[in-house]
């Protein structure tokens, strides 16, 4: 259980800042209530670990060696993709995801009044996180987790990773991931994706 909640908790943090996710709860919190925003959001990514976590143990029921095969092919995919992103980066700009999450709250902002009531904000930080999660590399590396290693641990892991994030970014997330080298972080999120992938290849042989 300690394996799965500190893979769980290392992944789920390093992978989430400077994520979509991380900017819209930044952006929101600078616009609402920071507790209501955090709420929302952190409700949102447990919601979301708690249904990776359920189909990673759905996906536990096939045969193992397909489970570890998909698992180091996952892992070792990502684990490039975010090197080569690494890559291809320079200095401190903010990456493409601050944008993103920009238009998405602004286009949310837009069919909806003014002044809105502490449900509203909850809702809408709750929905806008929720989606833009659904997809996202930290829902397929929590299910693979999942799949792998004991559930409770990665729930407990992957949620208090994500509210560690959440948190961040709604206490100051615009201001500290401007001071973040996003290079540095891609960097990091790939080398820790390639070495659970060696992790998950010694125990599959």
């Amino acid at each position: 259980m300690l394996t799965a909640f500190t893979a769980g908790l290392l992944l789920i943090t390093v992978s989430e800042l400077g994520d979509k996710t991380f900017f819209i709860a930044a952006i929101l919190a600078m616009r609402h209530s920071r507790r209501l925003v955090f709420a929302g959001a952190i409700a949102a990514l447990a919601a979301m670990t708690i249904l990776s976590v359920l189909v990673g143990q759905t996906v536990s029921l096939l045969p193992k060696q397909y489970v570890q095969f998909a698992e180091i092919a996952l892992f070792v995919g990502f684990g490039l993709k975010l090197l080569y992103e690494a890559s291809k980066m320079s200095g401190k700009a903010e990456c493409d995801e601050a944008e993103e999450a920009l238009a998405a709250v602004k286009e949310a902002e837009a069919k909806m009044p003014r002044r809105q009531s502490k449900l509203a904000v909850l809702l809408k930080a709750f929905t806008m996180t929720f989606v833009a999660e659904w997809g996202d590399r930290t829902q397929f590396a929590t299910i693979t987790l999942a799949a792998s290693y004991n559930a409770v641990g990665v729930t407990t892991g992957a949620i208090l990773g994500h509210a560690i994030c959440a948190a961040i970014a709604v206490m100051g997330g615009r201001f500290i991931a401007q001071r973040i080298s996003e290079r540095a972080m891609t960097a990091v999120g790939g080398l820790l994706f390639l070495i659970f992938a060696a992790v998950a290849w010694i125990e599959a042989v």
